[in-house]
């Protein structure tokens, strides 16, 4: 998992500032359902991989 959340700072640092600057301003609604998002993804990555 560290693997994947380290590529984007490593290939492309602004790009990662630059999202982390766009979560920062979302809504708590909004942050939750990218969580959920992420949760969902990551569920489906393990499932796939089985």
């Amino acid at each position: 998992m560290l693997v994947f959340e380290g590529l984007l700072p490593f290939i492309a640092p602004q790009a990662w500032r630059e999202t982390f600057r766009r979560m920062i301003e979302l809504k708590d609604g909004q942050l939750r359902f990218v969580g959920l998002i992420s949760i969902i993804g990551g569920l489906l990555l393990m499932l796939l991989s089985r």
